[in-house]
């Protein structure tokens, strides 16, 4: 059997969730990896990684951590869900411009982007859709909507002659989870359920997540046919969402949310919060926004076949399997 040959790859936002477990995978089947970031991480010098420290709006740091570089996984976003539209923009599309161009300066092989289905999502049930489904026509966070423009410049350079391919996972969540799990934590005692609690959605663990994003290279080296693709990938078995949310309670300590308010009234809340926070200029996000009330009350999960068919991708860790490995994080915090 031919022995792989070590690639040198560059990981942007290398030091968060899903970045520094791309990068945990890649060190493990000896690449040299390099990680672009805002800060310095001591967990990825242990690695022996790389690390290159800038802002991801800066062209020229990003091309001089391109410099060299035969893969790129660029997973450096802002999230949220309030916020400037303005420093949305500047990371999620003009970082995204700038490792593309920096990619076809150094002659970068292959990119993989990590995006979101909410770049599809337009407020109503969405189940079973696969990637055929066009971008929402209205986005009530800047979130979604910066995601989209910077997804369709990926695919655009796909045309242009860069290898790209774009991943959708959804709902990540895990051990070492710096958003989704803390911010249900956080929120323990004053959550209330929004809608039936029926609907059903799609997550994805840490593991998977960054085992997907390394089959997608992987493949594109070996089918250059695949590149301009978009996949969605997950755990490949929707759950009620509250059900999910109760587990990770559960995992942590606390009790199941058991208070519930209709989705309408969720809606009206939130769009009374953001007019409130955006009058008196309030610092913070506000508790609920539109965009939030319709996650939590609609079915939204995704067709995974492509990303099994042309990736290989198989969610190998189950939810059940990924819910005691979160306790048992959570435990030794």
């Amino acid at each position: 059997m031919t022995k792989r040959m070590s690639q040198k790859i560059l990981v942007t936002g290398g030091g968060g969730f899903l970045g520094s477990a791309i990068v945990r995978h890649l060190v493990e089947r000896g690449d040299h990896v390099r990680s672009f970031s805002r800060s310095y991480y001591p967990e990825l010098a242990s690695m022996g990684v790389e690390q290159f420290r800038g802002d991801i709006a800066d062209k020229t740091s990003v091309e001089n951590a391109c410099k060299g570089i035969d893969l790129v996984f660029h997973v450096a976003a802002k999230a949220g869900v309030w916020g400037d539209y303005s420093e949305y923009f500047k990371t999620n599309v003009t970082g995204t411009k700038n490792v593309i161009t920096a990619c076809i300066k150094h002659k970068v092989s292959r990119l993989v982007y990590t995006s979101s289905p909410s770049v599809i999502f337009n407020g109503i049930d969405m189940e079973g859709v696969d990637e055929s489904a066009p971008y929402s026509d209205k986005f009530y966070a800047h979130y979604p909507k910066t995601k989209a423009i910077a997804e369709q410049y990926v695919i655009k350079a796909s045309r242009d002659g860069l290898m790209t391919i774009v991943l959708r996972p959804h709902l990540i969540w895990g051990p070492r989870d710096s958003h989704l799990v803390p911010r249900i934590i956080a929120r323990a005692k004053r959550l209330v359920r929004v809608g039936d609690g029926k609907n059903l959605v799609d997550t994805i663990y840490i593991d998977n997540a960054a085992e997907a994003h390394i089959l997608a290279a992987d493949r594109l080296e070996e089918n250059h046919k695949l590149s301009g693709n978009v996949y969605f990938i997950s755990q490949g078995e929707p759950v009620p969402l509250w059900d999910m949310i109760n587990n990770i309670l559960r995992a942590a300590g606390f009790a199941p949310v058991k208070r519930s308010i209709s989705r309408r009234t969720a809606w009206v809340i939130g769009a009374m919060l953001e007019a409130c926070y955006k009058l008196f200029k309030l610092s913070g996000e506000p508790q609920m926004t539109r965009f939030v009330a319709e996650e939590l009350a609609t079915a939204h999960w995704f067709d995974i076949s492509a990303a099994k068919r042309d990736l290989g991708y198989v969610p190998r860790v189950s939810t059940k399997q990924g819910i005691r490995r979160l306790e048992k994080w959570l435990k030794n915090l």
